[in-house]
């Protein structure tokens, strides 16, 4: 049984470790647990793990944000993975920083990664992972804020919710959907 695990975020060393690319962190975080190490491939960074007879494809898009469902379209047809197998993590600035929800489906909410995805799948149903960056922004500055770093006070959380968000995403391969947002969902 196969899975993809798409981790969304911007290729460049100015957009690592910023909350916008909080996805590309998880799935490094979790490849990293692995000791496996993510190679470049047709349009994304890619790393293979097998956990609990499960094999999980990381992909990390290598179009940029607003790009992302050409990778995503692309992996889950050359990897032939059916879509209830997917799973997006994303950033979103209507959660709390650290506060991890997981969905079946769902609408994009002005993040352009899943309005890319939702585009090239023409469905908004595939599972998401979405990691909480908060919305502390004056007004118009949007953008500003989701391509900055985390805080210094912020270090201690993220790394303590990264980790919950990578037993996440190994849960969603194992455990499936539903037990997985009944386990993780609001704690």
């Amino acid at each position: 049984m196969k899975y993809l695990i798409v981790g969304l975020g911007n290729i460049g060393a100015e957009y690592e470790h910023t909350r916008h690319n909080i996805g590309f962190d998880i799935v490094d975080s979790l490849a990293s647990e692995k000791e496996v190490r993510f190679t470049v491939e047709r349009l994304a960074a890619v790393a293979r793990i097998k956990y609990k007879g499960k094999i999980f494809v990381l992909i990390k898009p290598g179009t940029y944000m607003n790009l992302s469902g050409k990778a995503v379209k692309y992996w889950i047809e050359a990897e032939k993975i059916p879509i209830e197998n997917v799973l997006v993590v994303a950033d979103d600035i209507a959660l709390e920083p650290g506060t991890l929800r997981m969905r079946a489906r769902g609408s994009a909410g002005g993040h352009n990664g899943l309005e890319s995805i939702i585009d090239s799948l023409a469905t908004p149903d595939f599972a998401r992972l979405r990691f909480g960056i908060g919305n502390d922004y004056p007004r118009g500055r949007q953008a500003d804020f989701v391509l900055s770093p985390w805080k210094a006070s912020e270090q201690q959380m993220l790394t303590d919710r990264i980790a919950q968000a990578v037993e996440m995403v190994k849960s969603f391969g194992t455990l499936g959907l539903a037990a997985t947002m009944n386990l993780y969902n609001n704690k």
